[in-house]
């Protein structure tokens, strides 16, 4: 397999997992929102609900600094608006959609090189 397609399969995988993770966010919120849940009592009810929501705001703290300092390097613009969808949809979505886009651009900045 070629770099090129690499990037692509990579891509295309990363949006994929984007596309689910938008789906389940509103799926499940919308379920959520109709069943009147409560959000704080699900995220933080019980020793297993703090550690499961603990593991996701570490990793998103992490991949949201993995972002802006990615972003940066490659010159890709507006990854706040990555890290500001994620509050409003889901860190599901947003991060594997920036990891999408930075394949994008590590194609074209191949590319250009060539």
């Amino acid at each position: 397999m070629t770099k090129t397609n690499s990037h692509k399969a990579r891509f295309v995988l990363y949006l994929t997992l984007s596309i689910a993770g938008l789906i389940t966010a509103w799926l499940f919120n919308a379920i959520a929102s109709i069943q009147g849940q409560d959000y704080l009592d699900a995220w933080f009810g019980s020793a297993v609900d703090w550690v499961l929501s603990l593991d996701i705001l570490i990793a998103a703290i992490a991949g949201s600094a993995f972002m802006i300092i990615e972003a940066k390097k490659l010159g890709m613009k507006r990854v706040w608006l990555y890290i500001l969808l994620s509050g409003i949809t889901a860190f599901a979505f947003t991060f594997p959609l920036f990891l999408a886009m930075r394949e994008r651009k590590l194609l074209q900045l191949e590319t250009a090189k060539n």
